[in-house]
C-alpha cells in the first residue's frame, strides 16, 4: 500500500478577487502562503460582460463580486511577484475569455515566462451564461466560434492548458436536477467539440478532446452527488468514444474541479454552513474514480456578504484536513461494486442520455436554449415548492428555527465590506491608462481585432496584439458588440400560468378583488438592473407572481434604471421589484427611485430583493423602498400578499 505523502491530493483552491487588482494580489499571495495550490480568479461584472469600469452599467458593479481587469495594467497588478510560469491558475470568465486569456498571456511574457508552459483554465462556457449566469455578450453563434478559437489557438501555444470548462456549477445553482446537469453540461461539450473539429488537424483531435474540462457542483445530497459524478465519468467515456472515436483512455477521462453547492448556504444559522460545505465535498472526494482534480470550497458565510480572509482559510483548512490527516488517499474506489450506487449511476445516466436526445433531436445546445432554460426554471419553482411546503427540510430555515444568535456574525467585523472607494480608484487609474497610452497603437490594433472579427479569423492574435496595445476591456467588448450584435436571452418564463393550485387560491382571490377595484389587472414589474445575471430569484418571483394571477412584465437581466422607468409607464405598473445580488442596490435603487418620482411615479411601490445587509436595507427603506427581502425571505407566497397589500391601499387610491 502507498504511503499517504506519496499520492498527490487535488488542487486547493479559494475563488477569490474583490475591490481592485493590487487588493486581490494581496490576498492571493496570502492565500498561497497558507497552502493554497492553485488560483481561481473572480472577475467583477464589468469585466465579466466586456464594459470599462466607467461605462454606464458598471455603476455600483466594479469590485464587487470580483476584481476589475480593464487593461494590462491591472492583469500586471494583479499577478505582481506571482510567477506565472510556475501557477496553476482557474479563471472564471466567459464571454470575454479570449481577451482575458490575451492579457495574461500578455502579462506572463512581461515576466519572461515560457508562454508553453503556463497551465490553468478558462472557463469560457458561454451557453450555461444564457441559461444560468447571465454574463454574455455576443448571440450564440458568433460566441461558440470565440470558445473554439481558444481552443484551437492553445492547442499551438498554451499545450497544458484547459482551453474550456464546461461549467455545470451554475445550471444546478439555477434549479437543474442531477439528470439535468449532466445532460445540460455534455450537451454544451458536444456542441464545442463539433465546432473544435473543424479547426484543427483530425491527428491533434483527441488530445484537444483531452483538454476539455468540466466545472461541476456538488448539491448537499451526498449519495446522488457522488453518483452524479460516476455517471459523468462514464459518460464521457462514452461519447468521447463513440461520437468521436477517440481510442486513448487518457484523451477520453472525466476531468473536473468542483465548487461546491452556494445555492443551499442558509442566511439564517449560517455557522451550519460548514457541515454543509464539508458533506458536499465529501461528495467529489471519496470515490477515487470520480475525484475531482481541483476543489474551491465557498465560505460558511457567503450568504450575509463577501468572507474575510479568516473566511477563507477555514474553507481551505477543510480541504487540508481531509487529504493530509485522514487516510483517505491511501485507498482504492470505495464505491465500486456497490449494487445501490450502481442503480442509481444507471438511473441518472438513463435520464442524462433522455435529455441528451431531446437536445439532439432540436438541433443541439445552441438551438435548444430556450427549450433548456424553461426546464431550469421549471425544476427550479419545484425545488422551492417543496421548501416552502415543508417537503424538502433545511435545518434553520423550515424546521428548527429557534437558535441561539451565533458569536461568528457579531460584531462589525464579522463580515468583510468592499472598499466603497475602490470604483473611483479604478476609474482614476482607467483614465490614467488612456492618456499614457499610445492612440495610434490603439487604433490600429482595434481595426486590426475589428477586420478578424469579420473575417472568421482567429480572434486570438490581434486579441493578444490588443492587449499589448493598451487597449481596454470595454474597446475590446465594443468592438464584439459592434460585429457581432447584443443578445438577450430568453427568461424561461412564459406568460401562461401553471397548474399550481396549492396555497394560491386566497392569493388568487385578493389579486382579483385588488384588480377588481383597479379597474384592470394587477401590474407587476420585474426587473435586473445593472449589470447583475443571476437571474434565478427574479424568475421564480415573476413566474409565481404569474400563477397568483398578476399581469407581469420581466424581460429578463442588465436593463438600466431609465428602461425600467420607461417600462413601467409604458405597463402602467402598480409595483416595480427589482433584483440585484451584486452588491450594488444602494446606487441603482436610488437611481430608479430618482427617475420614478421624475416620471410622476413616485406613487407607485418598490420592493427589492437580494444579498442585502441590515444596514443597507435600512438605508434602501430611508430612500422609499417599500419592503426588502433577503436570501431568508424563502416564501414566495408571504412575498405575493406583501405586494398585492402593498398596492391595494396606495395604487387603488391614486387610481
Amino acid at each position: 500500500m502507498p504511503s499517504q505523502n506519496s499520492i498527490r491530493p487535488w488542487l486547493f483552491r479559494t475563488y477569490a478577487g474583490h475591490s481592485t487588482a493590487k487588493a486581490s494580489n494581496e490576498l492571493y499571495r496570502t492565500n498561497l502562503a497558507k497552502g493554497q495550490t492553485g488560483l481561481s480568479v473572480a472577475f467583477d461584472l464589468p469585466t465579466q460582460t466586456g464594459y470599462d469600469s466607467d461605462h454606464k452599467l458598471s455603476r455600483g458593479e466594479v469590485g464587487k463580486v470580483g476584481v476589475p481587469l480593464g487593461h494590462l495594467g491591472d492583469m500586471r497588478a494583479l499577478f505582481e511577484n506571482i510567477p506565472l510560469e510556475q501557477m496553476n491558475t482557474s479563471m472564471t470568465i466567459n464571454a470575454t475569455a479570449p481577451w482575458l486569456l490575451s492579457l495574461y498571456i500578455a502579462a506572463a511574457e512581461e515576466q519572461g515566462a515560457d508562454v508553453s508552459k503556463l497551465q490553468g483554465t478558462v472557463q469560457n462556457d458561454i451557453i450555461k451564461e444564457y441559461l444560468s449566469r447571465g454574463t454574455y455578450v455576443c448571440p450564440p453563434e458568433p460566441s461558440l466560434r470565440m470558445i473554439t478559437d481558444v481552443a484551437a489557438y492553445t492547442r499551438q501555444h498554451l499545450p497544458k492548458w484547459n482551453p474550456m470548462n464546461v461549467c455545470s456549477y451554475h445550471l444546478q445553482e439555477a434549479g437543474a436536477t442531477p439528470e439535468e446537469e449532466l445532460a445540460f453540461a455534455l450537451a454544451t461539450a458536444i456542441a464545442v467539440l463539433d465546432d473544435l473539429k473543424n479547426k484543427v488537424p483530425a491527428d491533434a483531435f483527441p488530445a484537444m478532446v483531452g483538454r476539455i474540462s468540466f466545472f461541476v457542483n456538488a448539491g448537499i445530497r451526498f449519495v446522488t452527488e457522488m453518483c452524479k459524478m460516476r455517471a459523468f465519468v462514464e459518460l464521457w467515456d462514452e461519447i468521447t468514444r463513440d461520437r468521436y472515436g477517440v481510442e486513448d483512455p487518457k484523451f477520453r477521462r472525466f476531468r473536473y474541479g468542483v465548487q461546491v453547492n452556494s445555492l443551499g448556504l442558509t442566511e439564517q444559522q449560517p455557522e451550519n454552513n460548514v457541515y454543509r460545505i464539508l458533506i458536499e465535498m465529501l461528495a467529489v472526494t471519496l470515490s477515487k474514480n470520480a475525484r475531482a482534480r481541483a476543489v474551491q470550497l465557498p465560505a460558511w458565510n457567503e450568504a450575509l456578504g463577501l468572507p474575510r480572509p479568516w473566511d477563507q482559510q477555514w474553507s481551505l483548512r477543510m480541504q487540508q484536513i481531509l487529504a493530509y490527516e485522514t487516510d483517505l488517499l491511501e485507498f482504492d474506489d470505495l464505491f465500486d461494486e456497490n449494487p445501490a450506487v450502481d442503480r442509481k449511476v444507471a438511473e441518472l445516466k438513463d435520464g442524462a442520455r433522455a435529455e441528451l436526445a431531446q437536445i439532439d433531436g432540436m438541433g443541439g445546445a445552441v438551438a435548444a436554449i430556450e427549450y433548456m432554460k424553461s426546464r431550469l426554471v421549471d425544476s427550479n419553482a419545484r425545488r422551492i415548492n417543496k421548501i416552502e411546503a415543508g417537503e424538502t427540510t433545511v435545518v434553520g430555515v423550515n424546521r428548527w428555527t429557534e437558535a441561539a444568535e451565533s458569536p461568528l456574525t457579531a460584531g462589525d467585523g464579522a463580515i468583510m465590506v468592499a472598499d466603497q472607494e475602490a470604483e473611483a480608484d479604478q476609474i482614476a487609474r482607467l483614465e490614467q491608462w488612456r492618456a499614457d497610452r499610445n492612440a495610434t497603437d490603439v487604433k490600429q490594433a482595434l481595426e486590426n481585432l475589428r477586420i478578424a472579427a469579420k473575417s472568421g479569423d482567429n480572434i486570438m492574435p490581434p486579441s493578444i496584439a490588443a492587449a499589448k496595445a493598451g487597449v481596454t476591456t470595454g474597446e475590446w467588448g465594443e468592438v464584439m458588440r459592434q460585429t457581432f450584435g447584443q443578445y438577450r436571452a430568453p427568461t424561461g418564463v412564459s406568460k401562461n400560468p401553471s397548474n399550481r393550485t396549492e396555497g394560491l387560491d386566497d392569493i388568487r382571490a385578493r389579486v382579483d378583488a385588488v384588480s377588481d377595484a383597479l379597474g384592470r389587472r394587477l401590474t407587476f414589474l420585474v426587473g435586473k438592473p445593472g449589470l447583475d445575471g443571476h437571474s434565478n430569484g427574479a424568475e421564480q418571483i415573476a413566474a409565481r407572481a404569474r400563477d397568483c394571477g398578476m399581469d407581469i412584465t420581466y424581460e429578463g437581466i442588465r436593463l438600466t434604471p431609465e428602461e425600467l422607468v420607461a417600462s413601467a409607464l409604458e405597463t402602467k405598473a402598480h409595483v416595480v421589484g427589482l433584483s440585484i445580488l451584486s452588491g450594488s442596490h444602494i446606487p441603482l435603487l436610488e437611481e430608479l427611485i430618482e427617475r420614478m418620482r421624475a416620471a410622476g411615479l413616485g406613487h407607485i411601490p418598490v420592493v427589492a430583493g437580494g444579498i442585502i445587509p441590515d444596514d443597507d436595507a435600512n438605508r434602501l427603506r430611508a430612500m422609499g423602498v417599500a419592503k426588502v427581502y433577503t436570501p431568508k425571505d424563502f416564501e414566495l407566497n408571504t412575498i405575493m400578499e406583501d405586494i398585492v397589500t402593498l398596492v391595494a391601499p396606495k395604487t387603488v387610491a391614486a387610481e
